[in-house]
């Protein structure tokens, strides 16, 4: 009888530990509320329950990116605030925020010409693209993708700060085909839009850097779409011409050429002006081939010498329409580069509210 009064004391004891064990993982649940009488006001939900919504405060800053040179093209970066006016549709901004942005981080598309009409170039092309990626990308920092474009455009290198990954890529490209610049420019930029954020959400500088002769043969888009498509991302385009009647291997150190190569732009050349001179970037026409390499080693230089500037815009809309842009310095004989306005998309109207 002692036995079986001791075994049963033991199992009830265990019994009681296994089920403390469950209440400890499985706290029991708490309690159904008081019922409220009819006709009373419920209780108040305690402080730790009441939920307080977000408190929004729009912030329309408009922010622009500017580059300021000498008419010889040499970089100007001493400017101060007080030395800039910027203008929306003709009427001055107060500009609420300044830097000299020399450090920020980059998302670049790189669009390379494989069509046929650059066949003879295209070596020395890939080599100046490459050692642009190699001067310019930052690990942990930048990020560039590459896209060629001859019948269509195709990206061949995804999102990557890694230049030897970009370098691999643009080696492998061949030669063939017609040429779909604008499409590809309007491809590039929507994918611009959907950059990598960096990190801590920091402003990034989006920029289209084209290799191209400028001529266009098979895009079913126009011009003006791939200039709108790149104003709307808020990229600036640097182009570099790669035109068959002055790049070549053999092109010899004549000055002479060199100053028609200049001032005596062909369509193709305007057209690449245009995109630079629309969207704040900057076109380039070298003489030889050895001017590529110095081409992006500008590019490069600019980038990191440039103005950031915001303001408020009154009668903020976001109605999708085009607003113009003017940014002048008072320093006499300098020239400021900049895109000539933006686009504030259209909201998306709010769901009804339910009853």
């Amino acid at each position: 009888m002692k036995h079986t009064t001791l075994a049963i004391a033991f199992l009830l004891a265990a019994a009681f530990g296994t089920a403390a064990g469950l209440g400890a993982q499985q706290p029991a649940a708490p309690p159904p509320p008081n019922p409220v009488p009819q006709g009373a006001a419920p209780a108040p939900a305690p402080p730790s329950q009441v939920t307080t919504p977000p408190i929004r405060v729009p912030v329309n800053l408009v922010n622009i990116i500017a580059t300021v040179v000498t008419r010889r093209e040499k970089l100007v970066n001493d400017l101060e605030k007080s030395e800039f006016h910027v203008k929306e549709d003709g009427k001055e901004q107060r500009i609420e925020f300044f830097a000299r942005e020399t450090d920020l981080p980059l998302r670049i598309a790189l669009l390379l010409d494989t069509s046929n009409s650059i066949r003879e170039r295209l070596e020395f092309e890939k080599d100046a693209a490459i050692e642009f990626l190699h001067n310019t990308l930052r690990r942990r920092k930048d990020q560039a993708f590459l896209m060629i474009f001859d019948n269509e455009p195709a990206v061949i290198q995804n999102y990557t700060d890694d230049a030897a990954a970009l370098t691999e890529a643009v080696q492998k490209q061949r030669a063939g085909g017609g040429t779909a610049l604008y499409d590809a420019i309007i491809k590039a930029s929507e994918k611009l839009a959907q950059a990598p954020p960096a990190p801590e959400n920091t402003a990034v500088r989006r920029i289209i850097v084209v290799i191209t002769d400028g001529d266009d043969n098979l895009s079913e888009a126009s011009r003006g779409a791939a200039i709108e498509a790149a104003q709307h991302t808020g990229a600036a385009i640097y182009c570099i011409s790669s035109s068959t009647q002055w790049v070549s291997a053999d092109a010899t150190n004549d000055a002479r050429k060199q100053v028609q190569r200049k001032y005596l732009k062909g369509e193709e050349d305007k057209v690449l002006d245009e995109f630079a001179t629309e969207t704040g970037g900057r076109a380039f026409y070298p003489y030889s081939v050895d001017d590529l390499g110095q081409s992006f080693q500008d590019i490069g230089e600019e980038l990191r010498n440039q103005y950031s500037l915001a303001y408020i815009p009154p009668g903020y809309a976001a109605d999708g329409k085009f607003r113009k842009i003017q940014v002048e310095v008072d320093r006499k004989g300098l020239l400021v580069r900049t895109r000539k306005g933006y686009y504030i998309q259209p909201q998306a109207a709010a769901a009804p509210a339910h009853p």
